[in-house]
């Protein structure tokens, strides 16, 4: 998530570069506006990859919590055999 807000200034800050510099002259225009486009098309990707890393986080995690769960029946399990 700071990632995303990261990037986002980042485009913010870019675009607003690109609108002054674009005031002064007329030419730069076309270039910055297509930079602005390359910029908010980064922060739509990096957006893109910061769902897919929350969406692999949450399935680590779901991993990691039925190992657990089935380490935890193996011990259990090895208890009650010794307990016998």
């Amino acid at each position: 998530m700071l990632f995303k807000k990261i990037a986002i200034a980042a485009a913010v800050a870019t675009t607003l570069a690109f609108v002054g510099c674009a005031k002064k002259e007329e030419a730069p225009a076309a270039e910055a506006a297509s930079e602005v486009a390359a910029a908010s098309e980064a922060v739509e990707a990096a957006s893109e990859v910061a769902v897919d890393a929350t969406a692999a986080a949450s399935e680590a995690t779901a991993a990691a919590s039925e190992a657990t769960a089935a380490a935890s029946e193996v011990v259990e399990a090895a208890a009650s055999e010794a307990a016998h």
